[in-house]
């Protein structure tokens, strides 16, 4: 499989580790009063979709950026590739 990095162009997915649902960057406030389930779900609950599915991968042996890729999980086909850092910015979080 290639992923089609945005600074880089196309690299083969060995250079990359998937690192789970890109949900993942919207951690919860650690001051919420039900900070503690919020948490539990964060870190615990996954879904296992069937088909396009926004997912979180590390450029370990690049340029070890974050990526948010979305991926069709019965085809592998890569849809869209986006800097982890920009998706982030979009939903109002900093980096």
């Amino acid at each position: 499989m290639m992923i089609d990095h945005p600074l880089l162009g196309l690299r083969d997915a060995q250079e990359f580790t998937y690192l789970g649902d890109a949900s993942l960057i919207d951690r919860p406030d650690w001051q919420a009063k039900d900070a503690q389930d919020q948490f539990h779900d964060y870190l615990y609950l996954r879904d296992n979709p069937a088909g396009e599915h926004r997912e979180l991968w590390f450029h370990e042996t690049g340029d070890r950026s974050w990526l948010v890729v979305t991926r069709n999980t019965l085809t592998h086909e890569i849809s869209k590739v986006e800097l982890a850092r920009d998706v982030a910015r979009a939903r109002g979080r900093s980096t």
